[in-house]
């Protein structure tokens, strides 16, 4: 199975790192694109080689962190082919797997406690795509990312 891309920026960067020992327990590879060291970053610049890595199929998906969540889902959004989420409950990430075929998912150090980000995580690894109906809008969202 492909590794998973990790990325983070300095808000979020204990978040990743507590996800990470939690990959490395249940055996999920991932290839971490940083912040290595908790430095300060922009968001922008850790989320594109994550996303980039996805898109490329090098990786299946991304886990993605910043301070709340939402300026790493709004750079990574920006990347054709990557549809992220914000996510700090049980429901909206197993549905944004299997209705909106989500391939990243994005947590905030600063909202979201480490037990309850490897209980979304898990949940968003474990959740397949159910298709059907949900294609339909799949491809919608293509086609408006192909807009420009």
């Amino acid at each position: 199975m492909k590794p998973i891309a990790l990325a983070a920026d300095h808000g979020g960067f204990e978040l990743k790192e507590a996800v990470r020992k939690h990959l490395d327990e249940i055996g999920q590879a991932y290839t971490d694109f940083g912040t290595l060291d908790g430095a300060s970053c922009d968001y922008p610049d850790m989320a594109a080689p994550a996303c980039d890595a996805v898109v490329a199929g090098d990786c299946r998906c991304a886990l993605l962190f910043c301070g709340t969540g939402v300026g790493i889902s709004m750079s990574a959004n920006k990347i054709h082919g990557i549809r992220a989420c914000c996510c700090s409950d049980s429901f909206s990430a197993e549905y944004t797997r299997r209705h909106n075929d989500a391939n990243a998912l994005c947590l905030g150090g600063r909202v979201v406690g480490p037990g309850l980000a490897i209980q979304l995580v898990d949940l968003f690894l474990n959740t397949p795509f159910e298709g059907g109906r949900h294609q339909r809008r799949i491809d919608k969202l293509t086609a408006l990312e192909a807009r420009g």
